[in-house]
């Protein structure tokens, strides 16, 4: 089943109060740590949400500003126009996915109960989340989670989850030796 490997990377990155993408981590951009992880398990990858010249890029749909799903939803419309059957998706600030990521998440649908913005999705998902962005109610990947019934999936390797430059930090110590 060819898969599609996604980076959200749209957000605003408030928190962080500058753009994660870009922030550093042992010497790469976040970015760059992403999409080296997702190129490993997909036969192609996408930023979301972004321009960049790291790789193929796709917008956020329907509009920027929809968050995470709106991530997701371009990711899957990109999928579905490009022969690709399902989507893994991760965060830009995901930093140290286990290398057994796809694994661990087969079959579609399921995402990491830690971070459900880490999943793997059936490009079919695609109109499940039109309906939610478009609909009344909560627009988020929990909402995908149980609109789909995907699974939520524990990993004993938990990718980290930068949100502040403290995070960040706290990360490059753990992994100086």
């Amino acid at each position: 089943m060819p898969t599609l490997g996604a980076v959200l990377a749209g957000g605003q990155s408030s928190r962080f109060g500058s753009d994660k993408a870009d922030a550093l981590l042992e010497g790469r951009p976040l970015l760059a740590h992403a999409l080296d992880a997702l190129r490993r398990s997909c036969e192609g990858v996408v930023i979301v949400g972004r321009s960049s010249p790291l790789g193929v890029c796709v917008p956020d749909w329907p509009r920027p500003g929809m968050g995470p799903l709106g991530g997701l939803a371009g990711a899957l419309r990109h999928a579905q126009a490009t022969g690709y059957d399902r989507v893994l998706s991760v965060s830009v600030d995901s930093a140290r996915l286990p290398a057994d990521l796809l694994a661990l998440l087969e079959p579609a649908p399921a995402y990491l109960a830690s971070q459900p913005v880490i999943g793997l999705w059936p490009a079919a998902a695609a109109a499940d989340v039109a309906a939610i962005l478009t609909g009344e109610g909560k627009h988020s990947l929990r909402a995908l989670a149980e609109r789909t019934a995907a699974r939520a999936v524990t990993s004993a390797a938990a990718p980290a989850n930068i949100n502040t430059p403290d995070d960040l930090a706290a990360l490059e110590d753990r992994l100086r030796p």
